[in-house]
């Protein structure tokens, strides 16, 4: 068998981009058909890989019409979830994301093959992935991605933890000269939502050997919103009883339900330097973003207003400030016959709250009207080594053997917000701190790390024409629970050029993030007692591991959790251009970390006894609860026609089918009698049925002459969210209509216009029984594509 020369190289588990340089046009064509992810022999497709792979280009994403990289994934990948979320704190501004319909952090994001951070921010509201922190894949501005190529298969073997669901790779621009500039204009059907979008890219030279690539890109939306009229009395009722005359023009649309403003900016560079085969490398960006959404509307007569600042009530806005940096540098060379590479990467993300038109009600007219409410952060540190060789095999074939070493450190910081934030001013007995969100306490300050190190050894063969296999082990060994061991065996055999069947089995892990080690969230509420009428000091929140709380109730230190995978696919590769890819595949974990519902002192004697010290109320955790088993089905099917003088038809449906079953809740022994509370019926849906089970697509691409015209179908099945007061509802599925029409006007110079959700379609509405009195038309969580009805834009794209 012919030796491939062009690796895709590998840093300690981490797949590195091809070693090659692509000089001209037809060169870059081909690079697009590379898989990087799930083989570090290159030049394999995602027909021809050992395990599902989906290679989206830039094309494909700008088609959408979209202008968040994560939302534009969803449409382009039905296994890709990333559904809508409104009224839910700081989730609002970094929605979860999940592959698979497991959890957001089950799915491990690469740039350019090496390991990316993930957001300070916790989801702590109803939405999918509650407990979790999702990478923020909008902080990659669109105008900067080559491709993103998703692996859908378990691989905690080849790139550690995180990784149980599959691995999302995007592949940055890298073009050493030429550029774009694209600029998108669009609002809703509605109206609202009127959004503007410049994105550039620019490839530079500095020598014959060196360059880089350089993306900008700059965002504005303003806010949607489809809430109902809010009909209850704003404010308190005449000495007579009868109503405030205020009442007869009160604007009774004063929530906000609906997508946040936004402005974002954000700026990528991509380079390399090339010394003969030896190579140094970097890349590296800066996404700032600042978010405005609304909390629940306090009207005139609560107690939460003060009337002498706010007459008419008042809508807390969250106003989240939100900073990433990443920056990688790297040096690849050749050791004899071993191609060594190293690297040392850094990550930061930073979430700070801020809480515009708001107060702090015990302050009474004195108080401030804005808040710093404290910030989250976390950043990572990576350096990886790594060296692979082809050594002479069985059949005359070669076998490639990779090893390699990393070491991690990742770290989380909690900040007190300004004391006016969450401090009681004894104003009337009013609820203390800033309303919306009220500010983390200096109790509530934490300032930890942990660090892994890993080593990974990896064989890889092709044993023959017909017959693939490949086989990975790794040991991580982490600083606050142990070690680890994860194995992973795949094998492919073609039956003839045609029909190939294809098959991995694997184990997994996925360590608990430092968000849910060291997140905690202590309230300080201040309420008068009932014999006194002094005010007294009582907590209520989220507490981590560390504390005393959690260690009464025997919750115990955060495991990691434990996967095990097998897949089963066919491919089919006809002589006409025809590709069909069918995969199943069967994901149990064990020991899933979930955020528990709260509990109250008066729910045991237990809970009263470690809540005792604290004056605690209430309280929530994060635990090693539950163990499931995911199942499901992958579709992909692409055929391309020739229509002769009526142009080139690309057609493409994708499917993807996923159910996931509890199998086990298993809780401390002194807390076995609370599992209906600790993890109830609502925490469960959530868990297994809000994410649609059935998602699928129907793409067609027309091309004649200087016009292409892209037309897409989205179903969203049905899911299901579970509410306290009505039990569970399910909501039925929807398919939405993308179209857009592009005209190349010049060979540079490209105009197109397009509506998404083409014909207005809106998700089913909430029950009349549970829509908060007509405020909440549409579910405030879960919605798969939203509740913003059809949005319609122009765009002009000029390359040079």
């Amino acid at each position: 068998m012919k030796r491939i020369s062009i690796i895709a190289l590998a840093v300690a588990g981490q797949w590195a981009a091809p070693a090659v340089y692509a000089a001209d046009a037809a060169a870059n064509s081909n690079m697009e058909k590379i898989s990087v992810v799930g083989s570090r022999i290159a030049m394999r497709t995602a027909t021809d890989s050992v395990a599902p792979v989906d290679i989206i280009t830039a094309e494909q994403l700008e088609a959408t019409g979209l202008t968040e990289t994560a939302r534009a994934l969803q449409f382009a990948a039905p296994s890709y979830s990333f559904p809508f979320s409104a009224v839910t704190d700081g989730s609002d501004a970094v929605r979860p994301a999940n592959l698979r319909g497991l959890s957001p952090d089950h799915t491990l994001v690469l740039v350019n093959g090496k390991r990316y951070h993930s957001s300070a921010l916790v989801h702590l509201s109803g939405t999918v992935g509650k407990g979790a922190s999702n990478v923020d894949l909008n902080t990659i501005p669109m105008a900067a991605i080559k491709r993103i190529e998703i692996l859908r298969d378990g691989a905690a073997a080849q790139y550690g933890s995180d990784a149980i669901a599959g691995v999302i790779n995007v592949v940055l621009k890298d073009n050493r000269d030429g550029g774009m500039v694209t600029t998108q204009l669009g609002q809703t059907y509605e109206g609202d939502g009127e959004q503007w979008r410049i994105g550039a890219n620019k490839g530079l030279s500095w020598s014959e050997d060196g360059y880089v690539n350089i993306s900008l890109e700059a965002q504005h939306k303003n806010k949607t919103n489809r809430a109902g009229l809010d009909p209850r009395d704003q404010y308190p009722r005449l000495a007579d009883g009868s109503r405030d005359p205020r009442e007869a023009t009160f604007d009774r649309q004063n929530f906000h339900v609906g997508d946040a403003e936004y402005d974002n900016l954000a700026l990528f560079a991509n380079g390399a330097q090339y010394f003969g085969e030896n190579k140094f490398y970097f890349n590296g960006g800066i996404s700032d973003r600042e978010t405005h959404s609304g909390a629940f509307y306090r009207r005139a007569l609560q107690d939460n207003n003060v009337p002498e600042i706010y007459p008419d009530g008042y809508l807390p806005i969250l106003a989240p400030r939100i900073k990433d940096y990443s920056a990688l540098v790297g040096y690849e060379f050749d050791l004899g016959k071993w191609h060594v590479d190293s690297s040392a990467g850094y990550g930061k993300n930073s979430f700070q709250y801020r809480v515009e038109d708001s107060l702090n009600a015990s302050y009474g007219p004195d108080s401030q009207t804005s808040f710093d409410a404290g910030t989250l952060s976390t950043d990572e540190i990576d350096l990886t080594i790594d060296a692979s060789r082809y050594f002479a095999f069985y059949n005359q074939s070669d076998i490639m053997l990779a090893v390699g070493a990393a070491w991690r450190q990742n770290g989380y910081e909690i900040e007190a917000g300004e004391e006016a934030s969450y401090a009681n001013g004894g104003y009337q007995n009013k609820p203390a701190g800033s309303q919306g969100f009220g500010g983390f306490t200096p109790e509530s300050e934490v300032d930890e790390s942990r660090h892994n190190t890993a080593v990974y050894a990896e064989l890889e063969n092709q044993l023959s024409e017909a017959i693939y296999w490949s086989a990975a082990l790794r040991y991580e060994d982490y600083s606050d629970f142990g070690d680890k061991i994860s194995w992973k065996l795949a094998g492919r055999y073609d039956f003839n050029d045609n029909f190939a069947i294809r098959a991995t089995a694997n184990t997994g892990f996925r360590a608990p993030s430092v968000q849910q080690l060291y997140f905690t969230n202590i309230s300080t509420l201040f309420n008068p007692d009932p014999t006194t009428g002094q005010l007294v000091p009582t907590e209520s929140g989220t507490f981590n591991n560390l504390s005393p709380v959690t260690q009464a109730l025997q919750v115990g230190k955060l495991r990691p959790e434990e996967s095990t995978s097998f897949s089963l696919g066919f491919v089919y590769t006809g002589d006409n251009g025809l590709t069909i890819t069918l995969d199943s595949y069967q994901i149990d974990i064990d020991d899933r970390i979930v955020l528990s519902s709260s509990l109250r002192a008066s729910d045991s004697d237990v809970v009263g006894a470690a809540l005792a010290g604290t004056n605690a109320e209430s309280a929530r955790f994060f635990i090693n609860a539950v163990d499931t088993r995911t199942r499901g089905v992958d579709l992909v099917v692409a055929q391309q026609f020739d229509l002769g003088s009526l142009g080139e038809l690309k057609a493409n449906i994708a499917y993807a089918y996923n159910n996931t079953d509890i199998q086990d809740i298993h809780l401390p022994e002194i807390l076995d009698d609370l599992q209906g509370k600790l993890f109830d019926n609502i925490e469960q849906v959530r868990m297994t049925e809000a994410t649609s089970h059935h998602t699928g697509s129907l793409g067609l691409t027309h091309h004649l002459g200087d016009f292409t015209t892209s037309l897409r179908a989205s179903y969203f099945g049905p899911y299901t969210i579970s509410y306290s007061s009505t039990g569970d509802k399910e909501y039925e599925g929807k398919t939405t209509v993308d179209l857009s029409v592009a005209y190349a006007a010049t060979d540079t110079l490209t105009f197109t216009v397009g509506a998404q959700n083409l014909f207005d379609t809106y998700p089913e509405k909430r029950p009349s029984n549970n829509n908060y009195n007509g405020i909440f038309q549409y579910p405030l969580t879960n919605t798969p594509f939203g509740f913003n009805g059809g949005y319609y834009y122009a765009e002009a794209t000029y390359r040079f």
